[in-house]
């Protein structure tokens, strides 16, 4: 255990370290939303992947694995659909046009240049869909980061969540952008570490590939049940094409989009591309077969959600298993520090219609950070929920929101600006309406009808722009 909080000390001083350097480089608005475009392959390819793959990545896609058994598998192609849209689709036409426009934020460049007539309607919009959004989505990463130290260091629960959450908000309040970017690769190379090395050690634990999916093939069930956890064809069919709707929301995450706008060259992007495609195919699938190789070594686990954990003081010596709860706290802390960022820019620059000055709105940016962070520290103490499924909650809002918008604009040009408006207000409210009011398999109707939504009312908005 000593041992354990030694390599947690000594990870969290690096962090807050990069944090100071990036306090250093960061001048003015350009610098702190977006590192001053100065983004290389690696850096943006690992900083966007472990930004978009949160504690959901390690610690929800294992603990359904463990919960849900073979029905899981449906989870790697899911993610794996996104990272190819955004790679192969939406990062060389957003670091194009958003440069054209001198956008520094999503919300900027759907709302147009100065001058449109929906400008700032949708950039107030666009500012509360991801304030509401992100207070969520940073809540479950801050839910995660209190039950690691509450679990590596016996805290108590509040004063876990209180000292993970600190830790984000000084080094994003310090360094903006480049402390998130640089502080993301690392933990993205981390959590790639840790997706190999433990699910390999598991596996060779419960004795290897054979024995793994032999206890996976569960006497009594149909193949459909076995496959989809649904009793008939056409509620597995809705269960899979419910999941697919994951990667069809990746093109609506601003705190990954962003690094699109932020690389330095486009002749990067296909550096970066196989780096991320490569790091989302190690990630998923070490996760998913460790939440298996979990339902055969701690049977008895209360909350899947800690399957990772406990596999980690289980399997691993005292040093390694540090190095794990460290991965953990990295998918949380490379998503949480990404979107404070861009709720900040939401408020600090997309509310002022991007006319504050740098100084005015580096200050105000850093009191967004702070009370969005303090929001959803009382939001994860005093409302918890599974993390699995209040990021997905959020994710979901978020694609819907800015997803189809933002695909129509790179594919056919402006849309008009009622029908933008229409299409962001739209995806967000269905979103909302039907995650409180049904309940499918795979979640499809909250996963499609929102984004099919405002994907036609955005097509229709793109036929009328002149």
């Amino acid at each position: 255990m000593t041992i354990i909080i030694a390599t947690l000390i000594l990870y969290q001083l690096l962090l807050l370290s990069i944090g100071w350097w990036a306090s250093r480089r960061t001048s003015d608005n350009e610098d702190f939303y977006l590192g001053g475009r100065k983004l290389g392959a690696a850096v943006a390819a690992l900083s966007a992947s472990a930004s978009s793959s949160s504690a959901w990545s390690l610690l929800g896609v294992s603990g359904a694995a463990y919960a849900w058994g073979l029905p899981a598998i449906w989870l790697i192609p899911s993610t794996l659909l996104g990272f190819f849209i955004n790679w192969y689709w939406i990062a060389p036409r957003m670091w194009e046009q958003s440069r054209k426009d001198n956008a520094l934020t999503l919300t900027e460049f759907l709302a147009g240049p100065q001058g449109d007539p929906a400008r700032k309607t949708i950039m107030r919009i666009g500012s509360a869909v991801i304030i509401f959004s992100f207070t969520f989505y940073i809540a479950a990463q801050f839910q995660a980061a209190g039950n690691t130290f509450a679990g590596a260091l016996n805290m108590d629960p509040t004063m876990a969540i209180s000292l993970g959450a600190a830790i984000v908000l000084v080094y994003v309040m310090l360094g903006g952008f480049w402390a998130a970017s640089i502080t993301d690769s690392i933990q993205g190379l981390l959590m790639a570490g840790s997706a190999v090395v433990l699910p390999v050690a598991a596996l060779i634990v419960v004795g290897g590939p054979g024995v793994l999916m032999a206890s996976l093939d569960v006497d009594g069930f149909s193949s459909i049940t076995l496959w989809t956890r649904q009793d008939n064809l056409a509620a597995g069919i809705g269960f899979v094409i419910g999941l697919a709707g994951i990667g069809l929301g990746y093109p609506g995450q601003p705190h990954v989009v962003n690094r699109f706008m932020a690389m330095e060259d486009s002749k990067a992007i296909p550096t970066a591309r196989l780096i991320a495609i490569t790091w989302a195919v190690v990630i998923y699938t070490g996760m998913v077969v460790l939440g298996w190789c979990g339902r055969l070594l701690v049977s008895t686990l209360g909350d899947g959600e800690q399957v990772l954990f406990a596999l980690a003081t289980l399997l691993l010596p005292s040093i390694m298993a540090g190095i794990m709860v460290s991965a953990i706290l990295s998918a949380i802390m490379s998503t949480a520090d990404s979107q404070l960022l861009v709720a900040a820019s939401s408020v600090s620059h997309d509310l002022r219609n991007g006319k504050m000055t740098t100084h005015e709105s580096l200050k105000q940016s850093r009191w967004v950070v702070l009370s969005i962070g303090i929001a959803a520290i009382l939001l994860a103490i005093y409302s918890p929920e599974a993390i699995f499924s209040r990021v997905l909650f959020a994710w979901q809002a978020l694609a819907a929101a800015f997803g189809p918008l933002l695909i129509i604009t790179l594919w056919r040009g402006p849309v008009s600006p009622n029908w933008r408006i229409a299409a962001m207000t739209s995806g967000f409210l269905l979103t909302v309406i039907l995650n409180w009011t049904t309940d499918t398999p795979g979640d499809i109707a909250e996963r499609y009808i929102p984004m099919l939504v405002a994907l036609g009312l955005a097509w229709r908005g793109s036929i009328e722009n002149p």
